[in-house]
Formats: structure tokens, C-alpha cells, sequence
């Protein structure tokens, strides 16, 4: 462990690696706020940079952008509820509420602190435990990955307590547009009445972009309410808020969260496909269930900030086990690294840690150095995206919707996600009118098509027996847990309705 930290810190410390890891921090934080630029997108952008470059400093330099992105995407999250990266959504539930209260610096800084110690976490786990957690992570094929992807799914119950029904009704209006487009094992085009725009599917990122961004412009149009700095932390006047790091009290007072949600991020991670979405979802839910006060989530807590952003960053770790250990990357981005090292002839696989164990070191020291660099940069960051509160809403409103469009225009460079973002927009508006839960159906989304890809894989992989797929340890106690998650909320109140009369 030791010799590792040292040859990491000697790879990354080199003038010109560290001039590269600045660079890339920068990068990572300006594209992850950017609207539209997914973390993977942010790695796809940088990769040009790095052909150029020694495989093992290509490695670290793509790291940092990967994990500073993830952060970035938090600050936009938190002032205008537009979230840079799918994985911040969640951080939207407290985070923006937070903005509104004149405490957007607070929420910045509760949401750069957990970002680093989520990746800190993540890094050091990756170092220790590398080569065990891939071998583990090995057991899971078709129907385990379906269960852990339908874990994500019943965090549905927990989003919305009070309205439950709808909150459903919502994950399931998401599950449906997740059909939309080819099938996924026989090719076949469905719901897609003739539209060629619908053929590769409902995009995630432009209806994201449309539930939160253009939804919240309409609410303000019809009813503005104006965030105000002037009550932030700092006292500084409208227009000069800037990001203020929590005190020492104020983060211990959130350490238990800090560290289960890096926790469940760096697990998460390391399942191939999972991600950092289903990692601050998932870590946002179970939150809700062992928090001393769940009715407070979502009303512009800092517990919901940590929850969110140090479990998202935690993944990005967690993605790098199963690629340095295995050769089998852990979400999107990590395939985009692996593709740059297979280009420049690095053998990706499980000899790569015990033959070439300076790719380990360079990701790990990488990764220190970045969550620590990020923290710096995304505060300079936040403060010119936080200039921009001070502009009258009539001007904001519409360059917001302009961003907005210029986001989904440029994920396929199709006119068909501009459409699609506006019509989201519209519908998420009705959403929050009539009581249902924009959250859910993000979510029903992003992990259907996951869910329908795993189920079928395993369903023919066992001659279709449902029973082999849900008698499988691993999968049969994931499911356990789910059914747990979605029945509780229902039977909760019969519970509290006999104890009442035992009394």
C-alpha cells in the first residue's frame, strides 16, 4: 500500500503530469457544469488530448477529468437545478431549496467537501482492495446485475413519501419511455410510430435537462421567486455569493452519511454498468430510511447534498477496480479510458495490476490529487456561475432555456432532443401541477433499459426458467431487499396504526 502511494505520488508530482492533472480538473469541472456533458461525454471530449501523451500519464489525466466532472456537475445542480451530470440529479432535492434560502454558498460547500471525501474513499479502496472486490464483483452475470439495477427501481418508494401512488405512477411512465426505440436483442423498432428521431430511443440527458431546467424557468415565469444572496453565509451582498466550506462541526455533524454513502458508492462503482446514477440514488434512498429526520430530505438539508455527491463520486473509483483488475470497464467512462490505452497497445486484463503496477499507482495518485486540486477549482468555478444570480430572471430565464437547447442539440447534434427536451419541459411543468414526481420518472428512465437488458440476457441464458434467475443467492437476496424497499411505505402505517392501539 505504501510503495503504491509513493510511486502514485512520484508519477503525479512529475511538473509536467501535475501541470496535466490541474488542466484536466479544470476541464472536468467547466464540462460536468456544463449542461448536456454527461461525466462520459467530458472523458470523450478530453480524449483527443491524450493520445499524445505516455499511457500512463493518458491514464491519470483522464481520471482527473472523469472525477472533476462528476463534481462540476453539483454546482449547477445546486444554483439553477440543472443538473451537469445525470449523477447529480438527486443532489437537486436539497441543493437547489438550499439556493432559494439564500445558502447557495453553504450548499456548494457541503457538496465540494463531500465530493473529495467520497473520491478520497473511493481511491483508497481502490488501492487496498482492488484485485478482492473485482473477484467479487465477477460473480454477478446477467440476473444479479438485473437485481441490482431493480434495487435502484425501488428507491421509487423512498422519493416521495407523502405521495407514494403518483411517485409509482411516475417510475412507471419513465419504464415505459425506456421501450422507446430498437429492441434491445432482437432489433426491432417499438413505439416508435414512424419517427427515425425515436429509433435509437428516448435520450436521458435532454428529457433530464427538460424536467429540471425548463420546468423550474416555467415555474419561475409564472410565480418568480429570486434567490437571495444577500442572507448567504458569507453576508457578502447579491451578486457576490461565493462557496463557503462548512465548519469542522458542520461536517462532523454529517460524518455517519459521509462515509455510508462513500461507501455505497465505491460497491456501486465497482459493478460493471451500475454507475454513478444508480450509486447517488440509491445512496439519496437509504438515507431517507435511516435518517433521524426523513421528513427533512428534500426541503434544503445538507444531508441530502452529502448523501448525493459523496456517493457519485465514490463510483467513479469504484468504476476503475473492475478495469485495472479485470480489463472490464465499470461504466461508460471507463470504457473510453480503456479504449485510449488498448490504442497506444497497453494489455488490459487481470495481469495488468501484478505485470504493470504503475497504472494502479498513476490512477490512484491521480485520483488523490485531483479530489483535492477539484475542491480549489470548482470553488473559482461556482463563484463566476454564481455571478450570473444577480441577472433579472427575464434575461436569466431565457438564456437558461438557451443553454438548455444548446445541451440536447449537442449530444446527437439533432434537432429531434431539442424537441424532445421542450416536450419534457412541458410535461414536467404538468408533473409538478398535478403532484406527480419528475425525480421517478429520471429514474424509471435511466435504469429500464438497464433492467430489461440484464432480465432478458438471464432470462435466455436459462432457457427461460424464472426460477433459476430468482433462486440464485446473490440475486435472490437483492430482490429480498427490493420488495422490502417497495412494500414498506404501504404497511408502515398499519404498523403505526397497532402500536396507536396497543396503547
Amino acid at each position: 500500500m505504501f510503495d503504491l502511494l509513493l510511486t502514485g505520488l512520484q508519477i503525479v508530482f512529475t511538473p509536467s503530469t501535475f501541470f496535466l492533472l490541474v488542466a484536466g480538473t479544470v476541464l472536468g469541472v467547466i464540462f460536468g457544469a456544463m449542461p448536456g456533458v454527461s461525466a462520459s461525454m467530458a472523458v470523450a471530449l478530453a480524449l483527443p488530448f491524450a493520445y499524445a501523451m505516455n499511457p500512463v500519464i493518458a491514464i491519470a489525466f483522464l481520471v482527473s477529468v472523469y472525477c472533476a466532472s462528476i463534481t462540476g456537475g453539483g454546482i449547477t445542480a445546486i444554483l439553477f437545478r440543472i443538473p451537469g451530470t445525470p449523477s447529480s440529479a438527486p443532489t437537486t432535492f436539497d441543493g437547489y431549496p438550499m439556493a432559494q434560502r439564500g445558502e447557495a454558498g453553504k450548499a456548494l460547500g457541503f457538496s465540494l467537501i463531500a465530493s473529495a471525501v467520497g473520491g478520497l474513499v473511493a481511491a483508497f479502496a481502490m488501492a487496498l482492495v482492488s484485485p478482492q472486490l473485482a473477484t467479487v464483483a465477477l460473480k454477478f452475470g446477467p440476473s444479479e446485475l438485473f437485481a441490482v439495477s431493480f434495487l435502484g427501481l425501488s428507491v421509487l418508494s423512498c422519493l416521495d413519501s407523502d405521495n407514494i401512488v403518483k411517485t409509482l405512477i411516475s417510475g412507471l411512465l419513465g419504464l415505459l419511455l425506456a421501450c422507446v426505440g430498437m429492441d434491445p436483442m432482437l432489433g426491432i423498432a417499438r413505439f416508435t410510430w414512424g419517427n427515425s428521431t425515436l429509433l435509437s430511443g428516448i435520450e436521458m440527458i435532454p428529457v433530464m435537462i427538460g424536467l429540471f431546467a425548463v420546468t423550474e424557468v416555467l415555474k419561475q415565469t409564472v410565480k418568480p421567486k429570486k434567490i437571495d444572496t444577500e442572507k448567504d453565509a458569507t453576508g457578502s451582498g447579491a451578486g457576490k455569493m461565493k462557496t463557503v466550506l462548512p465548519s469542522m462541526k458542520e461536517v462532523w455533524a454529517t460524518k455517519f452519511t459521509m462515509i455510508r454513502s462513500s461507501v455505497i458508492g465505491t460497491v456501486v462503482g465497482i459493478l460493471p454498468g451500475a454507475g454513478a446514477t444508480i450509486a447517488s440514488f440509491l445512496s439519496y434512498a437509504i438515507e431517507k430510511k435511516v435518517s433521524k429526520h426523513p421528513e427533512k430530505l428534500g426541503t434544503g438539508i445538507p444531508d441530502g447534498i452529502v448523501a448525493s455527491e459523496a456517493a457519485n463520486n465514490a463510483a467513479t473509483g469504484g468504476s476503475m477496480v473492475p478495469l485495472l483488475s479485470l480489463g472490464i470497464p465499470g461504466g461508460n467512462a471507463a470504457a473510453i479510458m480503456m479504449t485510449a490505452l488498448v490504442i497506444k497497445g497497453v494489455q488490459i486484463g487481470p495481469m495488468l495490476v501484478k505485470t504493470q503496477p504503475e497504472y494502479l499507482a498513476s490512477v490512484f495518485g491521480s485520483m488523490l490529487v485531483t479530489n483535492i486540486i477539484m475542491v480549489i477549482v470548482a470553488m473559482a468555478v461556482a463563484k463566476v456561475f454564481a455571478k450570473i444570480l444577480s441577472v433579472p430572471y427575464s434575461i436569466l430565464g431565457p438564456v437558461i432555456i438557451m443553454m438548455a437547447a444548446i445541451g440536447a442539440y449537442a449530444l446527437n447534434n439533432n434537432t429531434g432532443d431539442v424537441a424532445l427536451m421542450a416536450g419534457a419541459g412541458i410535461i414536467g411543468y404538468m408533473f409538478v401541477k398535478l403532484g406527480y414526481n419528475s425525480a421517478a420518472l429520471v429514474l424509471g428512465l435511466v435504469l429500464g433499459q438497464m433492467c430489461e437488458s440484464y432480465f432478458r440476457r438471464a432470462y435466455t441464458l436459462t432457457n427461460g426458467s424464472l426460477t433459476q434467475i430468482f433462486t440464485k443467492p446473490i440475486t435472490a437476496v437483492i430482490m429480498i431487499c427490493c420488495i422490502v424497499m417497495l412494500v414498506y411505505p404501504f404497511i408502515k402505517p398499519l404498523f403505526i396504526k397497532n402500536k396507536a392501539e396497543g396503547k
